[in-house]
């Protein structure tokens, strides 16, 4: 069965969802090519995949790697649903995630989530998310990408700052990741309309801001110095780090199936330390150390440890075996102030 056989949503509210998401992909991948003229075309491929060979949808990811402009990106539009499955709780769930780790450390890797999850008979929320994660910060573009943010609903914006530095402290390490961040978590204002423009209005100014700031970081840069990429290599494995054992949307995805394994792990850098990884063990609560040393030992042995497709993969494998085993450990990850229903108890979609 090809894409094209992949279904939608019944509900017209998912189906606008749907259309603002792949919207706002397009645009993204269109400004960040427009960012990188020095790359060859076309820079971004898509890959696509289905959920239960389609009947309960699917999504598309625009990917690309190991350009002159790019480490890693990955720009993926997902929509399940269970329209034919009366026993689930979930409804649909569609969503724009996405992670840009640029090739030169000058320039910060930016990570967006934008998605609209409904269940069925009840109401349906938004959760935004949107993060600035340099290796060597610039204090100058993260006030502007907190301002980019602050532009779109003042009102929400403290909220949303709050959230985020909350979701993304790695207490391990007693840091964050990143450097500016926005979380609305189970939002809805009753009117989905309104929702629906402020949704547009955070993906489109991220979209902007960033493109803006990445094009700056990398006119007329010099060519990074040893010291650059170590930290930047170093920052790409806290990466690794802090998604592969504290984000509640990635381990509810490879909880609840193992048909997108890549494409989930797609936010993870192309490249990072082993041995970085593996001394952070003996910092996290039990049985995480459990999780952490298994990690570091499917990484290869080289250095920098390449994270290719066939070890994102077995990296998934590991995360998944992990909190089947220990799904206690469930409650040591990260969370805002709500754990939306397609995490909690790792029931969600992806």
């Amino acid at each position: 069965m090809t894409s094209t056989a992949r279904t939608t949503p019944d509900s017209p509210r998912a189906a606008r969802a749907l259309q603002l998401v792949e919207a706002l992909q397009s645009q993204l991948a269109a400004r960040l090519v427009a960012a990188a003229p020095n790359d060859d075309e076309p820079t971004f491929k898509p890959i696509s995949w289905l959920r239960d060979g389609g009947v309960h949808g699917g999504g598309t990811r625009l990917a690309t790697a190991d350009t002159p402009t790019f480490n890693r990106a990955s720009v993926n539009v997902s929509c399940v649903h269970y329209d034919d499955l009366p026993e689930k709780r979930l409804g649909s769930a569609t969503a724009l995630s996405t992670i840009v780790h640029p090739a030169h450390p000058r320039a910060s890797s930016m990570h967006m989530h934008i998605s609209w999850t409904e269940l069925k008979g009840g109401p349906g929320t938004w959760r935004i998310m949107a993060d600035l994660n340099p290796s060597h910060p610039d204090d100058a573009q993260t006030s502007r990408f907190l301002s980019a943010l602050r532009g779109v609903n003042v009102d929400l914006f403290e909220e949303g700052k709050a959230q985020g530095e909350r979701y993304f402290y790695i207490p391990a390490l007693k840091r964050t990741r990143g450097v500016a961040h926005f979380y609305l978590e189970g939002y809805s204002s009753g009117d989905f309309d309104a929702d629906l423009r402020l949704a547009r209005a955070y993906g489109e100014a991220v979209i902007a801001t960033y493109g803006a700031l990445l094009e700056e970081s990398l006119e007329g840069a010099p060519a990074p110095t040893d010291d650059e990429r170590r930290r930047q290599l170093d920052y790409h494995t806290l990466y690794l780090f802090q998604v592969l054992t504290l984000d509640r949307g990635t381990t509810s995805g490879l909880l609840v199936h193992d048909q997108n394994d890549v494409g989930i792990m797609g936010s993870l850098p192309a490249a990072v330390d082993r041995e970085l990884l593996r001394s952070w063990a003996s910092k996290v609560p039990a049985p995480q150390q459990e999780l952490v040393e298994a990690l570091a030992d499917a990484l290869p042995e080289a250095h920098p440890a390449p994270v290719d497709n066939a070890t994102r993969a077995q990296l998934a494998n590991i995360v998944r075996a992990h909190y089947r085993r220990h799904p206690e450990a469930l409650n040591l990850q990260a969370r805002g102030e709500v754990v939306p229903p397609t995490v909690d108890n790792h029931l969600g979609s992806r």
